[in-house]
């Protein structure tokens, strides 16, 4: 995978309106960015994240985009032109077990952290290829390869990101491409979403900061990685299902969060 600078680029964040997304929207205007597109659901979001980036002496836009919903996608990448790098980072998490989470927050969550992924790339992949350039950056997540409790939507839906990086990125590479793929694949942020988890072991596993997470972000799509994972060694997991069940269930509970959970089992409304 090429190496690739900010500079002069013309980047598109999705879910840019907050939390990590508003970082690495940030983050790439401050790096060169020629100019940052930042799409979210909510429009005073992404509007607030333009104002910080044009500070900094960046372009920006804030388009309003629902990326569940194909049709919008497709008239949002038409206003938006050709980009440069794409960063699919927008998601929501529901944290109920199975049989308490509504078939509608079900629904919403593989929509908005799956299969978004397919409408929002396929509306850019063409041009990129077109001109053999462009980094597709997928925000997965540890929860992915861990498998925690209580939130089998959210999990589901962060492993099909990471195989959805894999099968494109194999793709591209089948093809003689030079567009590249990143997976991102962070243990739980501190961005609101995941306010009131707790590690079993904060020293070995603490919850990361946002801002660590988007500079390591930034810094792969600079060095030309494919996939980067926060701290290293959760990469390591899902190898000890290779060992008896029992000894692999001990092991990723140590790495697992509470199963407690209370403050976050059960809150009301969804991070976009």
């Amino acid at each position: 995978m090429a190496k690739m600078t900010f500079e002069g680029t013309r980047v598109l964040v999705t879910g840019g309106g907050s939390g990590f997304g508003r970082l690495i929207a940030c983050g790439a205007a401050q790096r060169g960015a020629d100019e940052v597109i930042v799409w979210d659901l909510n429009r005073e979001r992404a509007d607030a994240t333009v104002a910080v980036i044009k500070g900094h002496g960046c372009q920006a836009r804030a388009i309003a985009v629902d990326v569940t919903d194909r049709g919008a996608v497709e008239a949002a990448a038409a206003e938006t032109g050709d980009i440069d790098i794409l960063v699919n980072n927008a998601g929501v998490v529901s944290g109920r077990p199975l049989l308490e989470n509504s078939p509608e927050s079900i629904e919403r969550t593989l929509q908005v952290n799956l299969h978004s992924l397919f409408w929002v790339t396929r509306a850019f992949l063409p041009g990129m290829i077109e001109r053999n350039w462009g980094t597709v950056v997928t925000i997965s997540s540890a929860a992915g390869l861990i498998g925690p409790a209580r939130m089998t939507d959210y999990v589901a839906s962060k492993f099909g990101a990471f195989g959805f990086n894999e099968s494109l990125r194999n793709e591209l590479r089948a093809e003689g491409s030079a567009v590249s793929t990143l997976v991102v694949t962070p243990f739980f942020m501190s961005t609101g979403m995941f306010d009131g988890v707790k590690t079993r072991f904060p020293i070995v596993l603490p919850i990361l900061r946002p801002t660590y997470v988007a500079a390591a972000t930034l810094n792969a799509i600079e060095n030309g990685r494919s996939a980067l994972v926060e701290p290293w060694f959760v990469n390591t997991i899902p190898s000890l299902r290779l060992l008896p069940v029992k000894v692999f269930d001990t092991v990723a509970d140590l790495f697992g969060i509470n199963n407690s959970m209370d403050d976050f089992h059960g809150r009301k409304g969804d991070r976009v």
